[in-house]
């Protein structure tokens, strides 16, 4: 007895063999894939509490986003192309202007939007900017992962300390609305990522990850000696607490030479998630591949106009390389679609070969290989009997997806987001139609609405709204001021 089946679909399983099955069913129950094959013989062997019909649909595992921000969801493009004010709200919001509400209202949004898209799983560090997390105190990451909760998807939420020197100065707000500021020791931060760790890792569909700023060489010319030696022993403290806990260990923004410095550090391994990874050097994808150290390529992100990703480069070492999306702001979505077209046509221009990253191997890096990079292969990833039955249906009834065949290049070359029918996170049925069926979307919309507009007034920042000059009728922005 299955609780459902869903029933007469062409199903990308991604498994070991990459199986195509042209009119498939795929049976859940208890939250797992039971069975998974031909439409005959599924249809024939299970019954059902609930059959969904999905002639004319491909079936998908669930999409996954190796690499976001929380936070992001409620600034998007607030500030941007005004020089570097985007980057300075972010990390004035990360620290004195979000309380809770600001967490759980963009956590819900953030979280809808993924599942809307079909991202049934997602890492979402709990900052930005300069990799400022909000771990001042737990009640913020308590906050945030309530609300991935509310909407059922799957996260990873990555956590940790700011970078050195300390005390970092972060603020409450007080019931008047009014920013209470206090310091905050690294040592205090470590203690939120242990409470939060303990709260929630492996509560329900949460993980948590931990995270220390990456050290590049600036940094180390820019620091005091001393304070760099403490930024040291600090990423290094975090990293074994990482392996001491058994979870992911993620830093965001390396580039030319902070990978070598990582591994000296002894940060890398088959755990450790590296995002961006722009302009490495040759030894440096080297490093990757021996090390089984994971990378997040984000071909949407503004870092990723500024250097390029060599993935194609170290997935040909043996690397591991999944894609993000870098999150929601200042000026992309969560729509894995878009990102993995976008991945094909970046690295097909910088060789100048359209055959390179073929479709199969894109959709491998939102689906298996993101789950690889994640550490949850064994669980999500593909459509595999025991599996858990994290899974999407795409409406092919659409004249961008027609005429239907070769679902394989269909879905990854024409489909968006918005294509996306029906989202299974764990059994659970979460969109039907388009619409999330135990979430009240207006009321998450809302919410995200109010906080947003509650959060620029805490800021004063209401000219960043404004459209810059040289919006309209120019081919590029004008020079900033010197």
């Amino acid at each position: 007895m299955a609780d459902l089946v869903i029933s007469g679909a062409c199903i990308i399983t991604m498994d070991g063999e990459r199986r195509v099955i042209a009119n498939g069913s795929v049976a859940l129950a208890d939250g797992k894939i039971l069975a998974i094959g031909p439409k005959d013989e599924i249809d024939s062997a299970y019954q059902a509490a609930e059959v969904i019909d999905a002639a004319g649909k491909v079936v998908l595992p669930g999409l996954i986003d190796v690499h976001a921000h929380a936070g992001h969801g409620l600034i998007k493009t607030m500030g941007m192309e005004q020089g570097n004010h985007w980057e300075e709200i972010c990390g004035e919001v990360y620290t004195t202007a979000s309380p809770p509400e600001f967490w759980y209202a963009e956590a819900r949004l953030a979280a809808l939007e993924r599942l809307r898209f079909g991202v049934t799983c997602g890492v979402s560090l709990l900052g930005g900017g300069d990799t400022i997390m909000r771990t001042d105190d737990p009640q913020y990451g308590s906050a945030h992962c309530d609300g991935v909760a509310d909407i059922g998807t799957r996260s990873v939420v990555a956590v940790g300390p700011t970078r050195a020197p300390h005390p970092r100065t972060y603020a409450r707000r007080d019931a008047e609305d009014r920013a209470v500021p206090y310091p905050v020791s690294f040592e205090r931060q470590m203690a939120t990522c242990r409470d939060l760790i303990d709260q929630w890792h492996g509560k329900g569909t949460l993980s948590i990850a931990l995270l220390y700023p990456v050290l590049r060489d600036e940094h180390e010319a820019e620091m005091p000696a001393e304070v760099y030696a403490e930024a040291v022993r600090q990423a290094q403290v975090v990293r074994a607490l990482s392996r001491e806990r058994g979870v992911l260990f993620t830093q965001d923004g390396h580039w030319r030479g902070s990978l070598r410095r990582a591994q000296a550090l002894g940060l890398l391994g088959p755990d450790a998630l590296l995002s961006h990874c722009i302009d490495l050097h040759d030894d440096e994808i080297a490093l990757c591949a021996e090390t089984q150290t994971r990378v997040a390529h984000n071909p949407s992100a503004i870092a990723s106009v500024m250097g390029r990703c060599p993935a194609i480069e170290l997935m040909e070492t043996g690397a591991v390389v999944a894609i993000g999306s870098d999150a929601t702001a200042p000026d992309r979505s969560g729509d894995m679609f878009r990102h993995m077209q976008q991945a094909m046509h970046y690295h097909r221009r910088h060789f100048r070969d359209p055959s390179v990253l073929p479709p199969g191997k894109a959709l491998e890096m939102v689906t298996i290989d993101a789950a690889k990079a994640l550490g949850l292969d064994k669980v999500i990833g593909s459509l595999e009997p025991g599996k858990a039955a994290d899974l999407i249906l795409i409406d092919m009834q659409r004249p961008h997806l027609h005429p239907v065949n070769m679902e394989p290049f269909r879905v990854v070359y024409f489909a968006n987001g918005n294509d996306v029918e029906t989202v299974v996170v764990g059994g659970r049925v979460l969109l039907r139609g388009g619409k999330p069926v135990h979430t009240d979307q207006a009321a998450v919309l809302a919410n995200a609405q109010r906080e947003a507009e509650r959060m620029i007034d805490r800021l004063g920042a209401r000219e960043m709204l404004a459209l810059p000059e040289g919006f309209w009728g120019r081919a590029r922005y004008p020079a900033a001021p010197a």
